[in-house]
């Protein structure tokens, strides 16, 4: 049966536009212009081609990718295909709520942020650069966010953040975290250990910590701490990153099991890969980047951060009211190789 070719769009996937007759040459030429070519993508290629605006961090503008489409669309921008994934918001999921979300001003923390924005609730946005969160606050005109710039390694952030929710916090999101070099313990600094260990373990633990009074005398509150596939195996970074993320998923359960009786929930998202863009310190460690590169043919696909944050809004939200202590692999099955 002859198949009929698909439409492509800014959502299709860079692999659906590799093997177009007509969008792959334009691709690959596009690739070629920019110095680099589809080896280049690996695991990339499963990514809408939309993704990569945000992955490049500003060399690829949208323009680009606009441009692509309509040159292989007869110079229109067709409709969306309906079967491609597209994030689809629940009016009032979080309405009367207030929501910290850390890291909000990228990547999966801003992704997380927006949704329960849009999804009515009060967002307390924490992250360490007051620019993003102005951008974030411009983006979501007319929804409640309160951005609050604080650096989460500041022992006095977690007390400046509770005062900004004014007494009732009803949900939390740790998502702020650095990456480390991808150093093995052979090599690893005592400054990257210490660096890594600071944002991904205390800021995550002191905040946590001066949340829970709140939501233990309201008698219910939900948190989702951002794990990784690092802290399910070994084999996805550094030793700093991925004993930082082995101590995340330790302080999810132990929280989960202090509290149960409590009216809280307290569950982790374990991302495989996705394009976020999340700070790497330093220079790549060459052996543990050697290492790791054989691993990583692995991962099924690079998710969009909206992936994660449906993921996380679902664990936040009531929907999620029978789930306590899970750590729940949002990684496109990495988790099942």
């Amino acid at each position: 049966m002859t198949q009929t070719p698909i439409t492509l769009t800014a959502h299709s996937t860079i692999e659906q536009w590799l093997g177009h007759a007509e969008g792959g040459p334009v691709l690959r030429g596009f690739l070629a212009q920019a110095g680099t070519d589809e080896a280049a993508l690996g695991p990339a290629r499963s990514m809408p081609l939309q993704q990569l605006v945000a992955l490049s961090q500003g060399t690829l503008p949208q323009e680009a990718v606009d441009g692509l489409v309509k040159q292989v669309n007869g110079g229109v921008i067709p409709e969306t295909d309906p079967s491609v994934w597209q994030e689809r918001i629940v009016p009032g999921r979080f309405e009367g709520r207030t929501v910290i979300v850390t890291g909000a001003g990228s990547g999966i923390g801003r992704a997380t942020a927006s949704r329960v924005a849009r999804e009515g609730g009060r967002v307390l946005a924490v992250d360490i650069a007051a620019d993003r969160l102005e951008n974030l606050v411009a983006t979501l005109n007319g929804h409640q966010v309160v951005p609050i710039a604080a650096d989460l390694t500041d022992t006095a952030a977690a007390q400046r953040i509770i005062a900004g929710a004014n007494g009732r916090i009803d949900a939390l999101a740790n998502v702020a975290g650095i990456n480390d070099d991808f150093s093995p313990l052979h090599e690893v600094s005592d400054a990257m250990w210490t660096r890594v260990f600071a944002v991904n373990v205390e800021g995550l633990m002191r905040l946590t910590r001066a949340v829970l009074p709140v939501m233990l005398d309201a008698g219910h509150g939900s948190i989702v701490n951002v794990a990784s596939e690092a802290g399910l195996r070994g084999s996805a970074s550094g030793v700093a990153y991925t004993a930082s993320k082995h101590a995340v998923v330790g302080i999810t359960r132990s929280t989960a099991f202090m509290y149960a009786k409590e009216g809280l929930r307290i569950n982790a998202v374990a991302p495989g890969g996705v394009a976020t863009g999340i700070p790497m310190p330093g220079t790549p460690s060459a052996y543990g980047s050697t290492r790791l590169e054989a691993a990583r043919v692995n991962i099924p696909s690079i998710a969009d951060p909206a992936h994660l944050s449906a993921t996380i809004s679902f664990l936040l939200s009531d929907d999620g009211v029978n789930i306590n202590g899970a750590i729940l692999p949002s990684d496109d099955g990495w988790s099942a190789v």
